[in-house]
């Protein structure tokens, strides 16, 4: 009887321990309210945080540093963070090589020896020639946060523009080299955003926004986009205007010039869907501007200029895309001609290389690579060894070979040599990750959303996984802006699935993956069927016992931030652990920051009717926040540069959560410093984050990686 009455102290005693342990709670930094109210349509809508809007000022570098403060305490008590990051980090120590690509009669490629922040771009002459450094941006600052946004070459093969971008800023710097001397020229053109640089003559064309306001660089709007032709030599003040139109000041602006440098090309933009068509003769001296398209209704994106007839790629009455030709003197839409018309699949993109068009299909989410004459006339498919997405099939009318590359989720990039004439691809350079393929297994099932559309999903675990219910998994979404989530690889993802985690991708409405009619179920008033489509997957996922909501997470960014934040607000006790990147969490003024108003033809805004401001007032995140929930356990991330998804969306919505949220369940913010929206970030700031996402991951869910 002693030794039971001992047995059953001794069970309270660790019950007590697990009991106050589980009960143990952060202490969240105090986020002060003010009584800003906004009204709309005569409704009043409190905006506490209406401070955190001001990256500039010290209460906010103060906010900042004191949630920091706090997350990165609690991540570095995770015991096995460190062995995390080691892991990861020498999974990611082997060279990457991207398919080489020939510009102004050279041959580049992009490398990396293996940790190296950003990767460096190698020049040769030939194929078989040797290679040598062009442009290492890793030169260009100690810390790596200086990255290249890409470059182009000019025609004759005597320079190289480059644009270069500081702590992940949409911002571009561009700057010309000499590729023979190697040497930097004295050109510096400022305050390119969404832009290019495409090569004429002398000299090349870009787009620009007027110098913002200092302190406003991150957060302004920007408005009143230009396109200018810069002479090489000339200081930016003297380069010539080429286009603007005042009457419009929230249109962007882009132009490019055709490969055989006779026409420039100039689409007008006022959203992220839809855009206005110019073209100008660059062979006639004062050329006219002429109008092909002068409405916003549909996509149009010339691929080629033939014999006086542009190749155009378009969802003009075909949702999920065609080739058309349009004709330079006869261009009325009454004259245009079906080359390619639309099929079943979506065409996604197509080039013209050794005399052939390549057209990339997309069939439920992967990639299909058809081959036509330059009549239209389908020859033949490249045959692909498996199911995955492709990349490539870049170059000039008269080349014999091009490459491309191919990915999936099991499958590590493999660049291919491609013989145009034989149909022949060969295997040019193989990935050397530590990772063996025969251990893992995707499928792509089809489960029904709310309101009975069939939603296709990819499946990726270790073979042999067990349908207990008790499976680590990570479900990823986007929905929305066209965009497609197709299968590639991820180092990143290895830590996740080699210990017996399960990664899902589920390709919701909102996206493009079946063509515009699959984008536009998605959008605006039609926006919480992509939630519906989300919550679904994850139902499935749980009904098919591959997991349960105690091991369950859920992740997004940018618009997949607002996905992730809508649904953990929606279903709270669906998922264990959310994370919302760099999100899209205030819907009612995401519009007033930067170039967010682009964004309204997927959500619309608060001004537009009662109707429409009332809807994005019931799912957005920071206003469907209910008080004494239970939230998901959630690491919010964010960076100080990020200037497309301004960083106080996230500021605000988790001084929300925080203010609200009870329970156990950690609440907190990683807010990275010197880093922007996602692109160029450094090698070792990606292998920190995703050692703490996974760390955090494990952690609220149980789990004790094999490390």
């Amino acid at each position: 009887m002693r030794q039971i009455i001992f047995l059953i102290l001794i069970l309270g005693i660790i019950s007590c321990n697990q009991i106050n342990k589980s009960k143990i709670k952060l202490n969240y930094p105090v986020t002060k309210k003010v009584d800003t109210v906004d009204v709309y349509f005569g409704t009043e809508v409190p905006d506490p945080y209406r401070w955190l809007e001001d990256d500039n000022s010290e209460e906010t570098g103060e906010w900042v540093k004191a949630q920091n403060e706090v997350t990165f305490d609690y991540l570095s008590k995770i015991p096995f963070r460190d062995a995390i990051k080691e892991r990861l980090t020498k999974i990611w120590d082997y060279p990457k090589v991207s398919a080489p690509f020939k510009e102004g009669g050279h041959y580049f490629a992009y490398r990396n020896d293996g940790l190296q922040n950003q990767y460096v771009v190698y020049i040769k002459e030939t194929l078989d020639g040797e290679e040598k450094v062009i442009l290492d941006p890793n030169k260009l600052s100690e810390d790596g946060t200086v990255s290249l946004t890409g470059f182009e070459v000019s025609k004759c093969g005597k320079y190289l523009g480059y644009g270069i971008s500081r702590g992940g800023s949409d911002w571009k710097e561009f700057y010309v080299k000499d590729i023979e001397t190697g040497k930097d020229l004295e050109d510096h053109i400022l305050w390119a955003k969404f832009s290019g640089l495409s090569w004429h003559k002398n000299g090349f064309f870009y787009s620009r926004y007027p110098e913002p306001k200092e302190g406003d660089e991150l957060s302004a709007e920007n408005k009143n986009s230009k396109i200018y032709y810069h002479t090489i030599g000339d200081k930016q003040e003297n380069d010539k205007l080429i286009y603007e139109n005042p009457e419009f000041p929230e249109r962007g602006y882009y132009g490019g010039v055709t490969e055989d440098k006779k026409y420039l090309i100039i689409s007008a933009t006022e959203s992220t869907s839809g855009n206005a068509l110019y073209f100008k003769n660059l062979e006639e001296k004062d050329g006219e501007l002429h109008e092909i398209v002068k409405d916003f209704d549909d996509d149009y994106q010339i691929v080629e200029h033939i014999d006086g007839k542009f190749l155009v790629m378009t969802n003009y009455e075909s949702p999920k895309y065609k080739l058309i030709s349009i004709d330079v003197n006869n261009y009325g839409k009454e004259n245009w001609k079906d080359i390619i018309p639309e099929s079943e699949n979506v065409l996604k993109y197509a080039s013209v290389v050794g005399g052939k068009i390549f057209v990339n299909y997309m069939q439920d989410a992967h990639s299909v690579i058809k081959v036509y004459d330059l009549e239209g006339n389908y020859q033949y498919d490249v045959e692909l060894p498996t199911i995955g997405s492709v990349g490539g099939f870049s170059g000039e009318k008269d080349d014999e070979i091009t490459f491309y590359t191919l990915t999936s989720y099991t499958y590590p990039s493999v660049v291919y040599k491609y013989n145009i004439a034989e149909n022949k691809s060969e295997v040019y350079t193989k990935s050397q990750v530590d990772f063996e393929p025969d251990k893992y297994e995707t499928k792509q099932v089809f489960y029904e959303s709310k309101d009975g559309t069939k939603i296709p999903m990819f499946i990726t675990h270790k073979k042999g996984l067990k349908l207990d219910g008790n499976n680590p998994t990570l479900l990823y979404g986007y929905g929305g802006f066209n965009v497609s989530l197709t299968p590639y690889f991820s180092i990143t993802r290895l830590i996740w699935i080699e210990n017996g985690g399960v990664y899902v991708v589920a390709n919701l409405r909102g996206g493009g993956e079946y063509g515009e009619d699959w984008h536009e179920a998605g959008i605006k008033l039609k926006k919480q069927n992509v939630f519906d489509d989300f919550i679904a997957a994850a139902e499935y996922l749980i009904e098919k016992k591959y997991t349960s909501p105690k091991k369950l997470a859920i992740q997004g960014g940018s618009n997949g931030g607002l996905l992730v934040g809508a649904v953990a607000n929606q279903r709270p006790e669906l998922f264990k652990v959310a994370f919302p990147a760099v999100g899209v969490m205030d819907m009612l003024r995401y519009h007033e920051f930067t170039i967010g108003r682009f964004w309204a033809a997927d959500y619309g805004t608060s001004k537009d009717s009662e109707e429409m401001f009332k809807y994005l007032i019931n799912y957005s995140p920071i206003h469907s926040v209910k008080k004494d929930v239970e939230y998901p356990a959630m690491l919010v991330t964010t960076a100080d540069h990020d200037d497309r998804v301004v960083p106080c969306h996230s500021f605000k919505y988790i001084s929300t959560i925080q203010d609200n949220h009870k329970g156990n369940n950690p609440v907190l913010i990683r807010i990275e410093t010197k880093a922007g929206h996602g692109a160029g970030k450094p090698t070792d700031k990606i292998i920190q984050e995703y050692a703490d996402i996974w760390s955090f991951a494990f952690y609220n869910m149980g789990v004790t990686p094999e490390y």
